[in-house]
Formats: C-alpha cells, structure tokens, sequence
C-alpha cells in the first residue's frame, strides 16, 4: 500500500509540476528550434526529459521575442499578440505543495481520484483557454506569418514526435 501511495504522490508531483510549466513547456522545444542554433539543438538533445534549469518565465521570454521578430507584426497586429502572450504566459505553482501532499495522503483513494480528475479539469480547462487565445491570435496573422508560426511552434517543422514517447510515436515515412 506505502509503496502504491509513493508512485501516486510521485505522479502527482510530476503532473502538478508540469501543469505548472505547461505553457512554458508549450514552447520550450520551439524556443530552441526557433533559435536556429546547433548548440541549442544539442543541448536539447542532452537533456529530453530532464529540467531545463533556469527560470520559466525567462525562457518563455526570449521564445516570443524571437518568435515576435520571425512574424514581423504590424502595428494592428500588436494587441492580439499582447492578449496571446499574456494568456500563455507561465503560470507560478499556487500553495505549499509539501502541506497538499499531506492533506492528499489523509484521503481516502475514491478521494484522491476525485482530486485527481479535479485537477484534470482544470487541466483541461486551462488548455482550451490557451487554444481560444491561439485561435483568435493565429485569425489576424497573414498566410505568411501563419506559416513562420506553424513552424516555429512545437509540432511544427522543427519539432516532432522522436520516438522516445509513449507508444513510440515517430513521423511518418514519406
């Protein structure tokens, strides 16, 4: 049981630990495929799965600038940006997580699941946010700058599946 309840409370602290850097990790593998660099690129390669280091909200700091001097706004352009970025900005883990983790261990498992599903809604919550931000932000950018876009964002040219993931996802042949 001790140890079942370790592997919980380790997952959860890894799941929390991500929703707090999730937009940063959004675009963390853009950031550095955006800036072109080898040394980036090797950098990356060293440390898939580990911490960066370093802080967030830096990070995602330089990500948009380079990102904002790919797309070449135009003045009219500036306030979606303004309101895009502002939406994905890295959000700071709320609360003393060594208390939560005890309060969690005090509840019963149906507890904890209910917890967890909560905190899957919310999880959820907050990437439809994202995606509306995204979705009226990438509406007022030309053809040609949704291009830039598309491939300066994970997912995009410089970013993919390199079957180190579950199931082994890898970019189709072809």
């Amino acid at each position: 049981m001790n140890t079942s309840f370790n592997s919980l409370s380790k997952k959860l602290i890894i799941a929390m630990s991500v929703l707090g850097m999730g937009a940063a990790s959004l675009t963390v593998h853009a950031q550095e495929a955006a800036a072109g660099a080898p040394a980036a690129s090797a950098n990356v390669a060293g440390q898939h799965g580990g911490h960066r280091g370093g802080n967030p909200a830096e990070r995602m700091a330089k990500y948009q600038a380079r990102l904002h001097d790919k797309l070449k706004l135009t003045a009219a352009q500036e306030p979606a940006w303004a309101t895009f970025t502002a939406a994905n900005a890295p959000k700071a883990p709320s609360g003393d997580w060594k208390a939560k983790r005890e309060a969690f261990a005090k509840l019963s498992a149906p507890e904890r699941l209910e917890q967890w599903i909560a905190l899957s809604k919310e999880r959820i919550a907050n990437q439809e946010n994202r995606l509306a931000s995204l979705k009226t932000f990438y509406a007022v950018l030309t053809p040609e700058q949704q291009k830039v876009f598309d491939d300066s964002v994970p997912g995009g040219k410089h970013a993919g599946w390199h079957g180190h993931r579950r199931g082994g996802m890898q970019h189709p042949a072809g």
